[in-house]
């Protein structure tokens, strides 16, 4: 383990305070209809806690909006953030869908992390939301 691996180490039981860059939205021109939007980035990163060693994944988003829908650019810079921060994979996923929920209030919403495999093991981390 290196020593800039145990620098993360702490972050994980604070996780849910962690500042992030905020999320933001525009007011949704069809709150009257149930639609589904889907977001996917594929080349989402951050850094594994134990090793230092870089994660990839495919981020998946699905939401349907009530009176906002997410603000892209905004949602980029957000998830760039996350690029150099040690975290784990469960962690990922839950903080990404509590800072949405949050940000877009939305009717539904479904994050799921696909991480690449790392040492012969593949990771799918999934949480919904329903109002």
């Amino acid at each position: 383990m290196t020593g800039r691996a145990s620098s993360y180490e702490g972050l994980q039981a604070k996780i849910r305070e962690l500042k992030t860059p905020k999320i933001e939205n525009f007011k949704n021109q069809y709150p009257d209809k149930e639609y589904t939007i889907n977001i996917e980035i594929p080349e989402f990163t951050c850094i594994c806690p134990k090793t230092g060693l870089p994660d990839f994944a495919v981020i998946r988003i699905e939401y349907s909006p009530e009176k906002f829908c997410v603000e892209l650019k905004s949602l980029k810079m957000y998830m760039i953030f996350f690029r150099n921060l040690g975290i784990f994979h469960e962690n990922v996923v839950n903080k990404i869908l509590d800072d949405f929920v949050q940000a877009v209030k939305p009717h539904r919403a479904r994050v799921s992390g696909e991480f690449n495999p790392r040492g012969g093991i593949k990771t799918t981390v999934t949480r919904e939301y329903q109002r």
